[in-house]
């Protein structure tokens, strides 16, 4: 074929393609996916996201089971946002053999709700002492905490206030509440935060009134060997709402793990669709071909893979096998290649009787030719619909097996994200912003397939097209 015939093809293809509103909205969407795809390393604030994914100190910084921000927007009481402060007032003081550094933080809080917690955080090396202070808009000042650290060549400090500052938050706290309050109160039932930030008067351990204005928290380091190193303060403060979609409660960010997962919904669906349709296309073009005895033994073998039922296959296969998704993949093209075999056969049969076909036979071309050369080239846009639509199906049933905890684990797909979500009880808690997302892309991801494949079933099948 010419090059400018192929290119009057697509032109003609694409005229009809463009008549079907659908077939257009579908690949808008999958333009959507794959400009996330190819955009990814930008779009993520957490970039080691893919391959520490269950690594929990990666995340340990985010809030827990954080809903996302913009819920802010439908709630009458505003809860604190996510902040990093990574740029302090420095102040270096030495006092003889000892060395003194001061950061100093100053958080703005206008919220209603306190944030989860405020984590002081620094690098360094040898065994250096830390304080630190806050200063709340009334003028209050409170010692959160006073701790030596030892940290050796490349260690860090980390202090949070939500585990560190507990009994220190009781203890500012008693002074306006009745004792009888405070009195045998279990401080694992407490979060500072939600007193530090509230208003100092009688009941702000169980009603707090936010005490809204500038807080000024004050790390100060004393290094009292002369190979004692600190830098690169910053204090994060984790509120209660956090990004795009939200964390789970093992603190990860979920828009991250719904964007990572896009790639292997991709490669999953595709990959599973291209090697599939591809062995049941040839499949069934030689059944055809060949007739007689061939095509009976063929077409029996068709239906026993056909009268299988695939999803307890791969149930049964994952819990066996060490689960994989290059293991899945292959495990579902097994199946899967019986989608277009009886279709395909089916105009293989007429495509057989044509005069050209027997023309080759009469001029010698052999069977290999005939097959590759002048019947399957005549199915490929029957093939490109059906990979289309069978991409979805592959998508679903990643997302079943690894729903069912037999996903592959060292990878982020939106099964692996809604298993977790199930075993996390994210249902029942209400944590509805695990559950929505990964779900929701899964159907918009299978939905842009659907409506690609069904108009190119109106394109390639003249009885399906309405004008």
């Amino acid at each position: 074929m010419k090059l400018s015939d192929l290119k009057n093809s697509l032109s003609d293809f694409w005229k009809e393609f463009y008549k079907v509103k659908s077939g257009i909205f579908g690949l808008f969407l999958f333009a959507l996916f794959l400009i996330l795809v190819i955009f990814e390393p930008s779009l993520l604030q957490f970039p080691e996201a893919n391959n520490r994914w269950r690594d929990i100190s990666y995340w340990e910084n985010n809030p827990k089971s954080a809903p996302p921000e913009w819920t802010n927007f439908f709630s009458s009481k505003k809860s604190s946002v996510s902040d990093v402060l990574d740029t302090p007032e420095e102040k270096d003081n030495n006092m003889g053999a000892l060395r003194m550094r001061e950061y100093i933080f100053k958080y703005n809080y206008d919220y209603d709700l306190p944030p989860q917690d405020m984590i002081f955080m620094a690098e360094g090396s040898g065994e250096p002492m830390v304080l630190l202070n806050l200063t709340r808009p009334d003028g209050e000042s409170i010692d959160l905490i006073q701790k030596n650290y030892s940290l050796g060549e490349n260690g860090r400090v980390r202090i949070s206030t939500e585990k560190d500052s507990k009994l220190e938050a009781i203890d500012f706290a008693s002074g306006f509440e009745e004792y009888s309050i405070v009195d045998g109160l279990d401080p694992s039932l407490v979060n500072p935060n939600e007193i530090l930030f509230s208003k100092a008067e009688v009941g702000m351990i169980n009603n707090q009134n936010p005490l809204k204005g500038e807080y000024v928290l004050k790390a100060t380091i004393i290094m009292q060997n002369e190979s004692d190193v600190i830098k690169n303060g910053k204090l994060i403060v984790t509120g209660r709402v956090f990004g795009v979609l939200g964390t789970d409660s093992y603190k990860r960010d979920l828009w991250t793990g719904v964007v990572a997962g896009i790639k292997w919904a991709l490669l999953i669906g595709i990959l599973t669709a291209i090697i599939s349709v591809s062995l049941g296309v040839v499949y069934g073009v030689i059944s055809a071909y060949l007739g007689g005895i061939w095509d009976t033994i063929m077409m029996r073998i068709f239906e026993i893979f056909v009268s299988v039922p695939l999803l307890p296959v791969l149930i049964v296969m994952s819990a066996v096998f060490k689960p994989s998704i290059w293991t899945l993949i292959f495990m579902m093209c097994i199946f899967f290649w019986v989608g277009p075999v009886r279709t395909v056969r089916s105009m293989a049969l007429q495509i057989r009787e044509e005069t050209y076909i027997e023309a080759s036979r009469a001029l010698g071309a052999s069977h290999v030719r005939i097959i590759f050369k002048h019947m399957i080239p005549l199915l490929i846009p029957y093939s490109f619909a059906s990979m289309a639509i069978y991409i979805p199906g592959a998508i679903v049933y990643e997302a079943t097996v690894s729903l069912l905890g037999l996903g592959d684990a060292n990878i982020v797909t939106w099964g692996q994200i809604l298993s977790d979500a199930l075993n996390s009880g994210a249902v029942l808690n209400g944590i509805w912003w695990w559950v929505v997302p990964p779900g929701l892309s899964i159907a918009v991801m299978g939905m842009a397939f659907a409506f690609i494949g069904f108009a190119m079933d109106k394109i390639l099948h003249p009885k399906l097209r309405t004008r």
